[in-house]
């Protein structure tokens, strides 16, 4: 399949910008005065923060890009599922909200574009911290300062003989994790939350961010958007790279990904010692 970007996917991400923000503020204000949590059919939690923010894209991409179907977490889990066949846009309005109750900063918005089987562009917004990251394939990656209105060019750091650094899941850290990260005898470990994990490989703060976990193509799309157009890879585990769309027709979780590391300048299964 062709998975070339399109001449206008940097116009419509460009465009969808200002809605990212706004969700992520709408996100924030809810945080302020208070919230219910309510529990979903796979125990996951979802407040009013996640609706309203989804909300908020679902509008934006319906008015910009009305013949691109949306596949968004939310609407999904109502059973409200497009088909895919062509381009479709990931959404994850409100990824981390674990730590978004608790209190925390790790959470994201998150909007990817797809086509054919990969993703061509994305936004990461990171509401608490005040930034965003764009990335759009062929053409770069940035990072943006929400207040200053300030872009930083980002890129992946080369791969190194020196200690390893590794982001690794607050959340869901599993012990097939901690077996992939004791390949790596020194590594340097920083946990993290929602899709910062691969902002920072993209960023070169991190060499390595492994998921030997259950993730959602909408939990990745944006942010495998950004690091690979930052100059970096999302890997299976067989070393090939990670695909998009629905992989099991008629499944439970038919955009359920595979596990997965991401990488910026190293191969990381080359490179783990035997």
């Amino acid at each position: 399949m062709d998975t070339s970007p399109a001449p206008d996917d940097q116009r419509i991400i460009e465009a969808l910008l200002p809605a990212v923000i706004d969700a992520g503020r709408a996100i924030l204000a809810i945080r302020k005065r208070g919230h219910a949590i309510d529990t979903k059919a796979d125990n996951s939690p979802v407040t009013e923060a996640d609706h309203a923010a989804e909300g908020i894209i679902l509008e934006a991409l319906a008015r910009l890009c009305p013949e691109i179907p949306v596949l968004a977490e939310e609407e999904v889990a109502a059973g409200r599922i497009p088909r895919t066949e062509g381009a479709f846009f990931a959404v994850d309005a409100l990824d981390g909200t674990k730590d978004f109750i608790r209190g925390g900063p790790d959470f994201t918005v998150n909007v990817g574009l797809i086509r054919g089987d990969r993703p061509v562009a994305g936004i990461v917004g990171a509401p608490a911290l005040n930034r965003a990251w764009i990335g759009v394939a062929g053409v770069g990656a940035w990072s943006i300062d929400e207040d200053a209105g300030e872009r930083t060019r980002i890129g992946v750091r080369e791969a190194s003989a020196d200690a390893i650094d590794i982001v690794a899941s607050r959340s869901h850290r599993t012990p097939e994790t901690d077996d992939f990260i004791a390949r790596f005898p020194g590594a340097n470990i920083v946990a993290a939350g929602s899709s910062l994990k691969l902002v920072a490989v993209a960023e070169g703060n991190a060499d390595l961010y492994p998921r030997l976990a259950p993730t959602s193509q909408w939990d990745t799309a944006a942010g495998d958007a950004v690091l690979t157009a930052a100059g970096g890879r999302v890997l299976e585990l067989d070393g090939q790279v990670m695909r998009y769309g629905p992989r099991d027709e008629g499944g439970p979780h038919p955009f359920l990904n595979p596990w997965f590391v991401a990488t910026g300048g190293m191969d990381p299964f080359a490179a783990a010692p035997k």
